[in-house]
């Protein structure tokens, strides 16, 4: 059995942005899933948590979350 692998938010908004591309080329939520390396269940989980269709503007989000608190 593989063990986990954890993702880091902008790697995961990086494999989101290619998951649109390769949508958008006309392949199935399945195939894509398998080309990114992750299941199905994943992907729908990331896209809900990070935002559904607008990956770019949550990279820009993902910069601000390093910041100290004032």
């Amino acid at each position: 059995m593989a063990t986990r692998k954890r993702h880091s938010p902008e790697q995961i908004v990086r494999k989101l942005m290619a998951a649109d591309r390769l949508l958008a080329e006309g392949k199935d939520t399945a195939a894509v899933c398998r080309e990114l390396g992750v299941s199905e269940a994943t992907y729908h989980r990331w896209r809900n948590q990070f935002g559904g269709g607008v990956v770019e503007s949550n990279s820009a989000l993902l910069s601000d979350t390093n910041l100290p608190p004032i």
